[in-house]
């Protein structure tokens, strides 16, 4: 969940810590001129800042966030590190007290047992070659003389920033796992079985997490995830890793595997996968040295890398001529290509292969919340997923590459090319459908729909025009916000969209598709969204405009919108909102905001198309 969001979803006082520390950091760091420029605007009054002008702060002092994880990583101990590793884990970024506490009672079971294994094998080994023992012994004897430098001063034993940071080469370059540095720190250092509250309250208090205190929900923006990753070390999301691992050999698995002293015989590849996934080996490593046969030549190395990039699909212009700048590509592409991803299925399209997956088996609930450790009680949706940072495709990467193949030859799709992208393409097209179609789901013209193609009930229609208009906006760029919905809506009243807008304002949509001629039932739409209003203010949101979208208005509904005194109300009819998103189609730069439906009365979708 990106920042602005997380703050969204916080009061004053749960985001205060956090609130305090970006003040701290501002205070600290006044040489800045773009950060002075930025703090003259809310004449240094921050507590009192909206959520996107902290947003924006953030963003210019990142580097100084991040220095100041580091800083308090080193103070916190063992306990707060693996916390850290924990929240900054695909799925763990919005998630319970309780499911946390859980999920580190496991890790730590896991880490206790591989401390004790290593300790044993370093300690019996026979012989001293330079071995996977020999290095985990090197890299013992150097924390453990890191650690115990303080108490020839007479002053507490502890790893300093500067240590840790001579350490992280140090495994790095000796070719260790996190999970086995984890382990070996605990030899030393041992981490705390129990107790995990006061650890989570001293990230809260550092601004590292914020907590929901109505809903015992503890969250990290994606921004502090990524900021995370780069202070523990980690290259890439483990979901990109998967990725990769997939479209790697048996054989090059087995390489891998073998190189960091892991069993290979009797492992399928299922097994390897998940083993490589877990451990938290450097993917630039396993892709410059761990797949390769040892006499392979540089050449040979980098057509590999080559070839990996097409396997992947990855639509990238240049590859680079060095082994190292063709790890890189793949490496930043596949870092900077989840918003996109997020953009190749609407809300409505997701939905729908969601529920194509839930038919195999295990069935897709399965593997998203045994891969991204998702709680059982969390509903398994397009919005939560989405909050959770996993797109369309991080899902398909969960089924093996032969899984994958007889899915996309259950829906009946060429089998050449990709099939990962094959399946995702099909349920994009199926949603561009109903857009271009969008004029007929708001006149429920069943019909209509069926010779265009569209196989849906009468009953469903209703649904998928709620669905087709969010995926409009979002296409438009704008901040649909599944989250605040769920969390205005109650069993009777139920807000069809809310779109955040800056200074948190929000846009309240109540769509309405209507059989046979103009929409004319405004009193009964009047109370609904008057109750929608209620909800938003009492969680702390100004509503803006409320926007209602239908095929068509009475001239009397029209009338008394303008006549309402006491909410701001904007028409817009379906083909108008149709017009509209062809028109930013079709710009190059497109010049859309959202206030542009915050006029009032019937919007004037020509207008409105020509200013964009």
């Amino acid at each position: 969940m990106k920042l602005s969001q997380v703050l969204n979803h916080t009061n004053q006082v749960e985001r205060s810590k956090f609130v305090n520390c970006i003040d701290k950091l501002c205070q600290d760091n006044k040489d800045d001129p773009d950060l002075v420029k930025q703090l003259d605007k809310i004449d240094g009054q921050l507590k009192s800042a909206s959520g996107n002008e902290i947003t924006q702060l953030f963003t210019l002092i990142q580097k100084h966030f991040k220095k100041h994880i580091v800083e308090q990583v080193a103070i916190g101990g063992p306990q707060v590190s693996l916390l850290i590793n924990i929240l900054a884990r695909d799925g763990n970024c919005i998630a319970t007290v309780p499911w946390i506490e859980s999920l580190y009672a496991k890790e730590y079971q896991e880490i206790d047992k591989l401390s004790r294994e290593l300790i044993e094998e370093i300690d019996n080994r026979e012989t001293n070659d330079f071995e996977r023992y020999h290095r985990l012994e090197i890299y013992r004897d150097c924390m453990t003389a890191a650690y115990t430098n303080d108490l020839k001063s007479n002053r507490s034993a502890k790893i300093s920033e500067d240590e840790r940071s001579i350490l992280n080469v140090l495994s790095e370059r000796l070719g260790l796992s996190r999970e086995e540095v984890h382990a070996i720190e605990h030899t030393i250092d041992p981490i705390p079985e129990l107790g995990i509250e006061n650890a989570l309250e001293y990230l809260r208090e550092h601004g590292i997490i914020l907590i929901n205190r109505r809903r015992s929900e503890v969250m990290v923006a994606d921004e502090v995830v990524e900021i995370l990753h780069d202070v523990i070390g980690k290259e890439i999301h483990d979901k990109y890793a998967l990725r990769i691992l997939r479209s790697l050999t048996d054989g090059e698995l087995s390489n891998v595997l073998k190189n960091h002293g892991y069993k290979i015989r009797g492992v399928d590849r299922q097994d390897k996968i998940a083993t490589i996934t877990h451990s938290g080996l450097s993917i630039r490593s396993i892709l410059m040295n761990d797949v390769h046969a040892d006499d392979a030549t540089q050449n040979q190395r980098k057509e590999r890398i080559k070839q990996l990039i097409e396997d992947m699909d990855l639509n990238v212009h240049k590859i680079g001529t060095r082994l190292q700048d063709r790890i890189e590509v793949i490496i930043n592409f596949l870092r900077t290509s989840e918003e996109e991803e997020f953009n190749i299925l609407s809300v409505s399209g997701y939905k729908e292969l969601l529920e194509k997956l839930s038919e195999t088996l295990p069935n897709v609930d399965h593997r998203l919340r045994a891969d991204f450790e998702i709680e059982n009680k969390e509903a398994i949706d397009p919005e939560r997923l989405k909050a959770l940072s996993i797109t369309p495709l991080d899902i398909l990467y969960l089924y093996s590459n032969d899984e994958v193949k007889t899915i996309r030859n259950d829906l009946g799709l060429p089998r050449r090319g990709n099939p990962r992208s094959q399946i995702i393409d099909s349920f994009a097209s199926a949603n561009d459908r109903l857009i271009e179609n969008y004029h007929l789901l708001a006149s429920r013209d069943l019909q209509g729909l069926h010779s265009a193609g569209i196989d849906i009930k009468e009953g469903d229609i209703g649904i998928k025009f709620e669905e087709a208009t969010r995926s409009i906006l979002e296409q438009l760029g704008m901040n649909v916000d599944e989250d605040l919905r769920k969390d205005i809506n109650t069993a009777k009243d139920k807000a069809d969209i809310i779109v955040s807008l800056e200074n948190d304002d929000v846009i309240i949509g109540e769509v309405k598709s209507f059989k046979n001629g103009q929409f004319a039932k405004y009193a009964s739409t009047s109370r609904q969204v008057k109750a929608y209003v209620k909800r938003c203010e009492a969680n702390g949101h100004r509503v803006a405009q409320a926007l209602i979208v239908a095929p068509g208005f009475s001239e009397d509904f029209i009338d008394a919108a303008d006549m309402d005194t006491d909410i701001n109300i904007s028409l817009l009819e379906a083909e108008g909102l149709q017009k509209i998103l062809t028109a930013y189609k079709q710009r190059r730069n497109p010049n859309f905001s959202p206030k542009l439906l915050t006029k009032g009365g019937l919007l004037k979708a020509d207008l409105i198309s020509k200013s964009i």
